[in-house]
């Protein structure tokens, strides 16, 4: 988190006294000042992995998509993949 941010938005969180205790004992462990700044960093942190997941996962499947698109399409290779196929099976021919 940028430190020069402007923090307006609120957020409320009921928990019970037994979790807070845990993220209490957490906190004090991890060396932060308060509860709040603990809590809105690990928040964060897992936050910022779910969506990288997902993230990855889209493109993973955009970058599917394509592929077998190219791999099953009816197009006729153009001169530069015969040339790079050409290239490619001359190189493993005199392996």
């Amino acid at each position: 988190m940028n430190p020069i941010d402007i923090k307006q938005a609120r957020f409320e969180l009921r928990l019970s006294e037994n979790d807070k205790e845990i993220l209490k004992k957490a906190c004090a462990i991890s060396g932060y000042s308060t509860l709040a700044s603990f809590i809105l960093s690990m928040v964060k942190k897992q936050a910022d992995q779910i969506i990288n997941e997902h993230e990855r996962i889209l493109a993973s499947a955009k970058d599917r998509k394509i592929f077998f698109e190219a791999v099953l399409s009816t197009i006729p290779p153009n001169e530069k993949l015969k040339n790079a196929v050409k290239k490619y099976t001359d190189s493993t021919a005199a392996e």
